[in-house]
């Protein structure tokens, strides 16, 4: 049988600030990211399965990456944990504010990485996530994929 991909694109609105940088995006911002989201695998060749001819239900997916990604990431702001913007942060969440921390500079070559992981763990053990490709402009993106990261 042969493999194939299918692919789920998410939208979701996210503000980070890039400590140490030294162009506009030091400063606190927001991006209207699109995550396309491509797994590999053997549509399901038993009749009887309700979702005989799937590789995974794009229902199934969606579930997968709304509560690994969207609903985690939607309207928060992503900050360094590690670095002074720590202050910046527990001021936010003092006040009410929904920011996540990360061990990591939050660009989006470092988020797409984080992104894998989350995903990862969740996929059924006969799909493999392919790629990966995070947007943040119309111009600018990310990608990531499992044949570079054996």
């Amino acid at each position: 049988m042969s493999k194939i991909r299918i692919t789920k694109q998410f939208g979701f609105e996210t503000g980070h600030a890039l400590y140490g940088y030294d162009g506009k995006c030091k400063n606190v911002h927001g991006h209207s990211y699109k995550l396309s989201v491509t797994v590999i695998g053997t549509p399901i060749t038993d009749r009887n399965n309700a979702k005989f001819g799937m590789v995974i239900d794009f229902t199934d997916l969606k579930k997968i990456v709304k509560e690994e990604i969207v609903d985690q990431f939607d309207h928060a702001s992503v900050f360094n944990g590690t670095t002074p913007h720590i202050e910046l942060a527990n001021e936010l969440k003092s006040r009410g504010h929904h920011v996540i921390l990360v061990d990591y500079q939050p660009t989006s070559e470092n988020m797409v990485v984080d992104f894998s992981k989350r995903i990862i763990g969740r996929l059924p053990e006969n799909i493999k996530l392919f790629s990966l490709k995070l947007q943040e402009t119309e111009s600018s993106f990310a990608e990531w994929f499992a044949s570079d990261n054996l």
